[in-house]
């Protein structure tokens, strides 16, 4: 494959080699029809839908949230004036963990890496003026993802807008949390029965609702390479189909509502692999293990965020020339939505213009450069189907060692995909910091004296602001009808009932995202690590 006149191989993000020539051997009893299909059909390695971008683009989201609600909706605003086509709402630490935010553990995080929502009141206040039945809406909560879907709705329904007709998502992947981010709450098996309450719900109630967002990018994130950030979602997929299952749901009833989630690094050319070996592998687990037939079913849609773990806060914005390239990436890749991060981001929250700066990358790609203009434009490519193939091997096999563990849960339990991930970070670290991995501005063409930035900063009168608040919400709701409530949650959570009825029924009394979360906790308890976990 390599000529004498060429260097030898390199090795991909995943381990793999990359070969400087790629020529016809490459594919060698390589068969188009298996390997490819056509766009939109099956084994949807060239796109979920025959037509692609060519005719509309990816949802442009920009993910978004900070301080208190008023703050967030205003740049929510923003965002839609400048064509953003989706919001995406990042939540602050204390409502991803399901604390109010005048609880103790709160205390110096309110408002800081995204907004702060306690009750229906700021919920209100976080949609003002958005029409929740013309903007589709992602939210990227995990543990609690039930609590902030109903607040969701309850808004939406004050709106006039029937839940029918709502469009979103909730992330609601809670076993990745267990991996690499940590802001579960509950333990693994009810925490599985909320996410199978959840799905059920929605299709009563929601059938629109994307009811799960299973998510590599977290991982990803925290260092997994692109073989294992594929293999540890699709894994983890795999355990919530299941779940389902066993809860006596039909495969496809609820598989047409799953969707992804994935980083999308500057690697271009294995990251466009990735992208095309997760659909392709999807689709044939979902036929073959599961026997779906509903087409939906084996579609693997997902949504795509920029690698903020490689953007730099030195020469920031030479981010922007990044998030380009890692954008082009996704598009290239097949994206169902897109969110492109700001080019201060490793410094502080986004200002407005960064924030704008980073939509109109979108915006560039899809208006001012040609790559809508045909669907899967690397179909046939020796590099990138034989790199396809190339992923789609190295997936399986750390698929199948999960599957040898006893499966997602059994394999997380015994410390297996975080050891892995760890692993990896490890020789990314190694590499940077010998110079093997050239990072722009960190170990070259570094500069003597970065230029001054000011980035945004939290109001820290935030946290008061939301303890008052909650103050006057409990001394204006009917106490007694909350209490009433919430005793009803904690009954079917000791039960086979579906939790989000009787949740729901809460949420409208004015009980708190706290004192819900706090029921939960006392029927289920919470996760506490082990030492391999």
């Amino acid at each position: 494959m390599a000529s004498e006149s060429h260097k030898g191989p390199r090795e991909s993000e995943s381990g793999l080699s990359i070969e400087p020539v790629y020529g016809p051997d490459a594919l060698a009893g390589w068969d188009p029809a298996e390997r490819l299909g056509e766009p939109g059909r099956y084994p949807y390695t060239r796109g979920v839908y025959p037509s692609m971008y060519t005719d509309r683009p990816w949802t442009m989201r920009q993910y978004a949230g900070f301080g208190t609600a008023a703050e967030s909706n205003a740049r929510y605003r923003q965002l839609i004036a400048s064509g953003t086509t989706g919001l995406s709402v990042a939540f602050d630490l204390p409502t991803q963990m399901g604390h109010d935010s005048d609880a103790p553990l709160a205390q110096g995080e309110v408002g800081k890496v995204g907004v702060a929502i306690d009750s229906l009141d700021d919920m209100r206040v976080l949609f003002d003026g958005i029409p929740l039945g013309e903007v589709s809406t992602s939210m990227t909560i995990n543990a609690p993802a039930a609590v902030l879907l109903l607040l969701h709705q309850l808004v939406a329904e004050e709106q006039g807008v029937p839940a029918a007709e709502l469009t979103g998502t909730i992330q609601n992947d809670v076993l990745k949390e267990y991996i690499a981010r940590g802001t579960y709450i509950f333990p693994p098996e009810p925490s599985l029965r909320l996410v199978a309450d959840t799905f059920r719900y929605c299709r009563a109630e929601l059938p629109r609702w994307n009811t799960i967002s299973i998510s590599g990018y977290h991982m990803a994130e925290a260092g997994a390479s692109p073989a294992q950030e594929i293999a540890f979602t699709l894994a983890n997929g795999i355990a919530y189909v299941r779940t389902a299952l066993a809860a006596g749901m039909d495969v496809d009833e609820f598989a047409p509502r799953l969707s992804f989630f994935f980083v999308a690094r500057t690697t271009l050319l294995e990251e466009v692999a990735k992208f095309r070996a997760a659909r392709r592998i999807w689709a044939r687990v979902m036929k073959d293990e599961f026997g779906a037939e509903n087409p939906k079913s084996l579609m693997l849609r997902f949504h795509t965020q920029t690698a903020g773990v490689q953007l730099t806060a030195q020469q920031p914005e030479v981010n922007l020339v990044r998030v380009a390239v890692q954008g082009l990436a996704a598009v290239l890749g097949g994206t169902q939505s897109l969110h492109t991060n700001s080019f201060d981001e490793a410094i502080a929250l986004p200002t407005e213009k960064s924030a704008r700066l980073a939509l109109r990358t979108q915006q560039v790609l899809a208006y001012e450069t040609d790559v809508t203009a045909t669907v899967d434009p690397f179909a046939g490519s020796y590099a990138v189907e034989r790199m396809t193939d190339d992923m789609e091997a190295a997936v399986r096999e750390l698929m199948l060692r999960i599957e040898d563990l006893g499966g997602a849960v059994a394999a997380i339990e015994q410390g297996f995909q975080k050891a892995e991930i760890e692993r990896h970070a490890y020789r990314i670290a190694q590499e940077t910091e010998s110079g093997e991995r050239v990072v722009v501005g960190v170990n070259r063409y570094r500069l003597d004296e970065e230029e001054p930035y000011r980035p945004l900063r939290v109001d820290p009168e935030i946290e008061a602001r939301q303890r008052a608040a909650l103050e006057r919400l409990r001394a204006a709701r009917d106490g007694a009808a909350v209490r009433r409530a919430l005793t009803a949650l904690r009954e079917a959570a000791g039960s086979d009932a579906n939790v989000l009825y009787p949740m729901k029924e809460a949420l409208a009394a004015g009980a708190t995202v706290g004192e819900v979360c706090g029921a939960l906790r006392e029927v289920w308890g919470t996760h506490v690590p082990t030492d391999a976990s």
